[in-house]
């Protein structure tokens, strides 16, 4: 019962959600089964590497040992022969026994041993200090007396004490090492029986599950298969129908391009001849912006003229009232060369009545008279002079007048002149504003009739790839139906008789 329930559940499943379970549970043993062979590999580089560090240390401590024992050495050739030359063993391996216990001591990591090893440095320092009496005992002293110094077993104590620990330490390493190799054969022997069946019941659980999705597939394909089946016909059917619709359509957006052709030429001359307008009235605005500018100098220039002729007015009237200032003047000149005519006169009489006495005046008075005359004649002609003058003075005014009169009636006129230009300037304007508007429509009608064009011909061409399409699509239904009955044959082959 639990079996068919679980099938049912799995045949509700997708195909990719099928191919994830099945895959997932294999992927999950191997992972599990990876994860253990992993940490049973850790365990065994683990052992290996506390087998090669335990190593590390019983080779230094091994050194040290054998370094002291190299000092004895020494020390005794020295002892026995009193040569130098026997000390170099001594030198030597006191500076490698010490090296050696610097080395141990770093290696080691274990409480044990380095309380042992502390314990060894004290020991190490008296054993070199025993030695290194016993050579200066030597030197001073000669050979019996080193003898004795030797002969109450200090040095011999020290070395057994120092052998007694290090041999605890090498014990507590090796120890140690054992409970680790101890472990890793245990997880790796775990690690084999857990390969060994995880990889055992990952392969059971692949087969059952391969089994459980090849039969749920095998019938979904079946029916899917038969669904296949069974409405190829209808596509059959519709892609025959497609195949005539798009013929009609081809034909249909083949006349409609070539209508489209004819608008799009048609629109390009329209445009052309927009242009042309455009240019003409841009022409002539600029001939009548120059007209324009034209008037305005001569307007400014009659506004010149008029100043200039109605300050010759003014300095012609000024003219007159200094011509009239003058006979003024040639009047009171005048009288006063009467008055000294006559006063001349008179003097002469006088200068008559007195005799030789008077003659030099006479002459004097004479002269005078004779200047007054002069005067008086100088008078008449300066005043005849400026009546000339004023008379070609009023004659200018008059006809500067009647001029100035002309200059006001053309200014006006022009006025009138530069306002129709303005007008004309503004509708000139108006008219080549309107031509471009006109210009920019109608290129821009050209230009989608032209987008137009090229849709249509997209669409015709789509229409003849859809034609193709609508045969290529009847062959690939056939193919399909084929396919069908095949993949029908595959899944459910056919009974024996």
């Amino acid at each position: 019962m639990f079996g068919m329930t679980t099938l049912g559940k799995f045949d509700k499943l997708t195909v990719g959600k099928r191919l994830i379970v099945g895959f997932g549970a294999a992927a999950l043993t191997l992972i599990l089964v990876a994860a253990l062979s992993y940490r049973s590999v850790t365990l065994l580089m683990d052992a290996e590497r506390s087998v090669l560090h335990t190593q590390k240390v019983h080779v230094s401590l091994v050194h040290l040992l054998s370094d002291m024992k190299d000092a004895e050495t020494g020390t005794r050739g020295f002892l026995i022969t009193g040569k130098d030359a026997y000390l170099e063993p001594y030198e030597t391996g006191k500076i490698d026994a010490y090296s050696a216990f610097e080395q141990a001591y770093a290696l080691t990591k274990i409480g044990a041993v380095l309380e042992r090893l502390d314990k060894v440095k004290p020991l190490m320092d008296q054993k070199f200090a025993e030695l290194a009496k016993v050579i200066d005992i030597r030197r001073a002293q000669g050979l019996e007396a080193a003898k004795a110094f030797v002969e109450n077993d200090l040095g011999k104590t020290l070395m057994d004490q120092i052998r007694s620990l290090v041999d605890d330490a090498e014990q507590i390493e090796e120890t140690l090492q054992k409970e680790r190799l101890d472990a890793a054969d245990q997880s790796a022997g775990l690690a084999m029986t857990i390969t060994l069946w995880g990889g055992l019941l990952g392969m059971i659980a692949i087969i059952v599950l391969g089994y459980f999705i090849a039969r749920s597939l095998s019938v979904q394909i079946g029916t899917a298969v038969g669904q296949v089946n069974g409405s190829s016909s209808e596509l059959q059917a519709a892609a025959n129908q497609q195949a005539a619709g798009a013929k009609q359509q081809a034909a249909a957006m083949t006349e409609i391009s070539t209508t489209i052709s004819e608008l799009l030429a048609t629109s390009r001359q329209i445009a052309e001849s927009a242009q042309r307008v455009a240019r003409n009235a841009e022409d002539t605005a600029k001939a009548a912006q120059s007209g324009h500018g034209t008037v305005d100098t001569t307007q400014g220039s009659i506004s010149s003229i008029k100043t200039q002729v109605d300050q010759i007015v003014t300095h012609m009237l000024e003219l007159g009232r200094k011509s009239q200032e003058i006979g003024a003047v040639l009047d009171i000149v005048s009288e006063l060369a009467e008055q000294t005519n006559i006063l001349a006169i008179n003097a002469t009489i006088e200068a008559a009545g007195a005799g030789e006495a008077g003659k030099r005046f006479s002459v004097v008075a004479e002269e005078i008279r004779k200047l007054a005359d002069r005067v008086g004649e100088s008078t008449k002609e300066v005043r005849a002079l400026i009546d000339d003058v004023r008379s070609a003075v009023n004659t200018t005014v008059m006809a500067t007048e009647t001029g100035s009169k002309a200059v006001d009636a053309g200014s006006r006129q022009f006025t009138d002149v530069a306002s129709a230009f303005k007008q004309i300037t503004t509708l000139v304007t108006t008219t080549t504003d309107a031509a471009r508007e006109i210009e920019l429509s109608t290129k821009q009608q050209s230009t989608a009739v032209e987008q137009v064009n090229v849709a249509i011909s997209n669409i015709a061409q789509a229409s003849v790839e859809t034609e193709t399409s609508a045969s290529q699509t009847l062959q690939t239904v056939s193919q399909l139906a084929n396919l069908a009955r095949e993949l029908l044959e595959i899944i459910q082959p056919p009974k024996a008789a």
